[in-house]
C-alpha cells in the first residue's frame, strides 16, 4: 500500500528567499539561480535536478493561489496537494518565456497586456494632373476618407465619466495560462485572454461616438503641394496624414500617387517633350519658319530647305523642369512632310515642269498601267 509523504517542499528555501518576499524578489532570485544551474551552462549532473526544483519553486511562488497553499503548509505540486502529480525526477517546467526572462531579463520578450493604443495604417490616394501641372508644380486640393481621432472621448474609447476596468478573467495580465501533463511533467502555456482580447482591460461603457475604438471615419480636405517635374507614378508622402491608430494612436502617412493625363499635343519621356508637326512638301523643300507653342511660351523654329520626312528638330530647355536640380529638358519636334493627294491641271503642269528642270522623268498614268508599268521595269533593272 502506497503512503503519501506529508512533508511539503520548502520552495522558499529552494529560491533562498524569505516567506514574506515580494514578487520582484522572487523573480530576481529565480533568474540568478536559473542562470547558475541551467543544464546548458552547468554540466554538473546534479545541476539538472536542481534546475527543475528551481523552476518548480518559481512556478509555485509566482502564482498567488499556489503560494497561498504553501503558506498554509501544503504542496500544490504534490499528488492530491492542489496540483498535478509528479514522480521522482519529473519536476514541473515553467513556461519558455520565464526561462528567457531568467537569462536575458524582460527585454528578451516582455510579457503582459498589449496596449490599446497602436500606430495607424498608411493610406494612398490617386491624384490626376495635367501635364502643365506636373511640369511646373501646383497646389492641389484633395479629399481623403480616413480614420481620425474621436473628439468625444479623445481616443480613450470610454464614455464620459467612465474608465477602463481590469479584466476579471485574466486579472489584467492579458493572457491566461493552462497546464498540461506530459511524460516530462507539466507544461504551462499561455494564450491571449479571449474576454479582453489580450488588453488586460475591458470597456464597461464604450464611447457612443466611436464604439470604444477611439477613432471615427470622416472626410477631410487637404492641400498637397506638387513640386515641379514630378512624373507619372511618383508618390508624395504627407507625414501623419493617414489613418489614426486604434485608441488614438499615432496616425500613419498619406501617400499621394501622381497620374499624369495624356496631353493633346505633347508626349513625355522623362523630362523631354515630343510632338509631331506636319509641313507641306513645298515648305520642306523651300524651307520655312514654324511657330511652336510650348507649355509656357511661343518659339520660332526654322525648317531648313530640303528637310526630309521624319526629320527631328530640337528646342533646348523647353521641356519639363528637372525635379532635382536646375534646368529643363528639351522639346523635340518631329516633322511629317505632307504630299498633296489631289492636283488641278495647272498645278500638275507646273510640277511636271519642275521635275523636267531637275532631270526627273515622271510617267503619266494611263489605262494600260503607265506609271506603274514603268516602276515595275525600274525594279527589274530596265530604264
Amino acid at each position: 500500500m502506497r503512503t503519501r509523504n506529508s512533508v511539503a517542499k520548502d520552495y522558499y528555501g529552494i529560491l533562498g528567499v524569505s516567506r514574506d518576499a515580494s514578487d520582484d524578489e522572487i523573480k530576481r532570485a529565480y533568474r540568478k539561480l536559473a542562470r547558475q544551474y541551467h543544464p546548458d551552462v552547468n554540466p554538473d549532473p546534479d545541476a539538472h535536478e536542481k534546475f527543475k526544483d528551481i523552476n518548480a519553486a518559481y512556478e509555485v511562488l509566482s502564482d498567488d493561489q499556489k503560494r497561498q497553499i504553501v503558506d498554509l503548509g501544503g504542496d500544490p505540486l504534490a499528488p492530491g496537494g492542489g496540483g498535478p502529480a509528479g514522480g521522482p525526477g519529473a519536476g514541473p517546467f515553467v513556461g519558455f518565456q520565464d526561462i528567457m526572462d531568467a537569462f536575458f531579463g524582460t527585454a528578451a520578450g516582455a510579457r503582459g497586456p498589449r496596449s490599446r493604443t497602436r500606430p495607424g495604417a498608411d493610406a494612398i490616394l490617386r491624384l490626376e494632373l495635367e501635364l502643365t501641372e506636373t511640369a511646373f508644380g501646383v497646389e492641389a486640393p484633395i479629399t481623403v476618407d480616413t480614420a481620425v481621432l474621436c473628439t468625444t472621448c479623445a481616443g480613450a474609447g470610454t464614455a464620459a465619466g467612465t474608465h477602463l476596468a481590469t479584466c476579471e478573467a485574466c486579472g489584467g495580465r492579458g493572457e491566461v495560462q493552462s497546464v498540461q501533463r506530459t511524460f516530462l511533467g507539466q507544461v504551462v502555456s499561455s494564450r491571449p485572454c479571449t474576454v479582453c482580447q489580450g488588453y488586460g482591460t475591458v470597456i464597461p461603457h464604450p464611447c457612443a461616438t466611436c464604439g470604444g475604438d477611439g477613432r471615427v471615419r470622416t472626410r477631410r480636405s487637404l492641400t498637397v503641394k506638387i513640386p515641379a517635374g514630378v512624373e507619372d507614378g511618383m508618390r508624395i508622402r504627407l507625414a501623419q496624414q493617414g489613418e489614426v491608430g486604434p485608441g488614438g494612436g499615432t496616425a500613419g502617412d498619406l501617400y499621394v500617387e501622381i497620374h499624369e493625363r495624356p496631353h493633346d499635343v505633347y508626349s513625355r519621356k522623362g523630362d523631354d517633350l515630343h510632338c509631331r508637326v506636319t509641313v507641306p512638301m513645298t515648305a520642306a523643300a523651300l524651307g520655312t519658319r514654324l511657330t511652336i507653342k510650348t507649355l509656357d511660351s511661343e518659339e520660332q523654329l526654322d525648317v531648313k530647305a530640303g528637310t526630309q520626312p521624319g526629320a527631328t528638330l530640337r528646342l533646348r530647355a523647353r521641356g519639363v523642369p528637372h525635379l532635382r536640380g536646375t534646368g529643363r529638358g528639351d522639346l523635340f519636334v518631329h516633322l511629317d512632310v505632307r504630299t498633296p493627294t489631289k492636283l488641278d491641271p495647272e498645278q500638275e503642269r507646273i510640277l511636271r515642269e519642275f521635275a523636267k528642270t531637275r532631270g526627273e522623268e515622271v510617267a503619266e498614268l494611263t489605262k494600260q498601267g503607265g506609271f506603274f508599268s514603268r516602276m515595275r521595269d525600274a525594279f527589274n533593272g530596265h530604264a
